[in-house]
């Protein structure tokens, strides 16, 4: 039985199942192994983990712990109380998304474009083209405002071979996206954008064998990758046109609110607050996409992750706001309905998180695939108004692919 448990519970001789953080966040070289010994506790609380998960059929048991399955369902309830809301009608869209979606390809090639070319140029020695980054970060503020749905949804879409520049690009949207949501100046966002572009501009430092490892890291190999928050900070100072905003999102993007992040172990507020945003951010894409050695969660579970997280690694009030900026349910989540319908999720509810516009797919009622049709669950009337969502669904062990019922495929 897997069991959820606080590190104050950990002993010698139980088997940890899931450190419970991202996989960035630990050097471990795989995320489940037997503590033996108190030196190999002592090391798991070094790197500031609060709770974690243990399996006791492998190891030893706690009896006072949740269940995989409690904790899950604790945490989801939490969430529906908390983070159920109506979307502003400062953030109403202006055209819709597949009107937009087109637009919002040719804004997120143009980004890739220029972090590709801003980066190879750090490694001839040259300075950041902080224009060329803000004329894109402009594209994708124009973007999200037309919009806000349409470049998120194209979030979805993942590179596994082009990691480094897909999570800065997407890093930058979810940014420009949060900070519409919680209705900033447009040139504050355009300068956070242009951070959130460049966050990891550091790693161009980094030895190659390190950054494009196949494998977890050791443990000093994860002390040099830990360098490159530093080295981005300066990089960018030695550009005389960045802005403050910007050099605060490469340089924390990995503190933690708790104290336990790098590279200065800021607590608090002690850390600004896009360098907090910027967190929450980096983690949800890192923890949502492929790697050789990693599954990328599903959109919902990462949520629920980030949103377990608040409570030690993240500022809570920020992170609620990222969430309600992504969705509980985030665009391209597989969802089980109450009448046993699954759906996959099209577009963000305008009237409640928790009430989305989905497209039904499979009967499980009937055990088989529907012609997809669209269901607005946040209508006053009508079919969508008598469901609900339940749960999530896990689309591999139901065969299916969201992204085929969302017309995205085709728009790389």
């Amino acid at each position: 039985m897997i069991k959820k448990i606080k590190i104050e519970q950990l002993t010698p001789g139980m088997y940890v199942q899931d450190f419970n953080c991202s996989w960035l966040e630990h050097p471990f070289v795989t995320n489940s192994l037997l503590l033996e010994t108190m030196k190999d506790v002592d090391r798991v609380r070094e790197f500031g983990i609060r709770e974690l998960y243990i399996d006791t059929v492998k190891g030893l048991d706690e009896g006072d712990a949740l269940t995989l399955e409690e904790a899950r369902k604790k945490t989801t309830e939490e969430m529906h109380v908390v983070l159920d809301w109506e979307r502003p009608t400062t953030i109403k869209n202006r055209i819709e998304v597949v009107e937009e979606l087109p637009k919002a390809k040719r804004v997120k090639q143009d980004a890739k474009k220029a972090i590709t070319e801003i980066m190879a140029d750090i490694k001839l020695g040259k300075q950041v083209e902080v224009e060329k980054a803000e004329h894109v970060v402009e594209g994708m503020v124009d973007s999200i405002f037309r919009n806000v749905d349409a470049l998120t949804s194209l979030s979805r879409i993942k590179e596994a071979d082009q990691y480094l520049f897909m999570h800065s690009v997407n890093v930058c949207v979810l940014m420009v996206s949060f900070c519409r949501f919680l209705s900033l100046e447009r040139d504050v966002i355009v300068r956070v954008g242009v951070g959130a572009l460049l966050h990891d501009i550091g790693k161009t430092k980094m030895p190659i064998r390190i950054l494009y490892k196949p494998a977890h890291l050791t443990e000093k190999e994860f002390e040099v990758m830990q360098k490159h928050a530093t080295y981005g900070r300066d990089i960018l100072l030695k550009t005389s046109t960045i802005s403050k905003e910007a050099i605060q999102v490469a340089y924390e993007h990995h503190e933690r609110f708790d104290g336990t992040g790098y590279p200065n172990k800021l607590v608090g507020d002690g850390i600004s607050k896009f360098g907090q945003m910027a967190s929450i951010a980096d983690v949800y894409d890192a923890i949502t996409t492929d790697r050789v050695y990693h599954k990328g969660m599903e959109p919902a579970e990462a949520i629920r992750k980030i949103f377990d997280w608040s409570k030690h690694n993240f500022k809570e009030d920020l992170t609620h706001w990222f969430i309600k900026c992504v969705g509980i349910y985030p665009v391209g989540t597989l969802v089980r309905l109450d009448s046993g319908l699954l759906a996959v999720v099209a577009e963000p509810g305008q009237k409640s998180i928790l009430r989305p516009m989905v497209k039904v797919v499979y009967d499980t009622n009937k055990q088989r695939l529907v012609k997809p049709y669209n269901l607005d669950l946040g209508a006053d009337a009508g079919p969508g108004a008598e469901q609900k969502i339940i749960a999530y669904e896990d689309p591999i062990k139901r065969g299916i692919n969201p992204l085929d019922f969302l017309d995205l495929h085709g728009i790389f």
